[in-house]
């Protein structure tokens, strides 16, 4: 009983960092940019291109072609939370700020390009 209620202690206590991350393929440089509210479950993009359920599906067939080993999952930046109280204005702000500096965009990356207006 003492060990369930550590660990529920333990569960609540666990610190939270949201930010932005990217999956990038080795092979030909393309990269899928994507914010999170918590950067533990960015394993949960592996999984889903494992089941074959990505959104992107651009994505994901060239996980389907290429496998799994060409591609790396990393963080790019965090959302530091002593400065940002509102996280998901944060996340929008840092998701703007690297799709601008990587542009991937057709042969550089998994996105759509959006009109200058939208």
């Amino acid at each position: 009983m003492d060990r369930k209620r550590e660990l529920k202690r333990e569960y609540k206590e666990t610190k939270v960092t949201a930010g932005i991350f990217q999956i990038k393929n080795l092979k030909n440089g393309k990269v899928y940019i994507e914010t999170t509210p918590n950067l533990k479950t960015i394993n949960g993009q592996i999984f889903m291109l494992g089941m074959k359920s990505h959104p992107n599906k651009e994505l994901q067939k060239e996980w389907n072609e290429m496998g799994e080993t060409t591609f790396v999952i990393e963080p790019l930046e965090t959302v530091d939370e002593e400065k940002n109280h509102d996280t998901k204005t944060a996340l929008k702000k840092l998701l703007d700020k690297w799709m601008d500096e990587l542009k991937p965009y057709g042969d550089r990356g998994y996105h759509k390009q959006q009109p200058e207006n939208a």
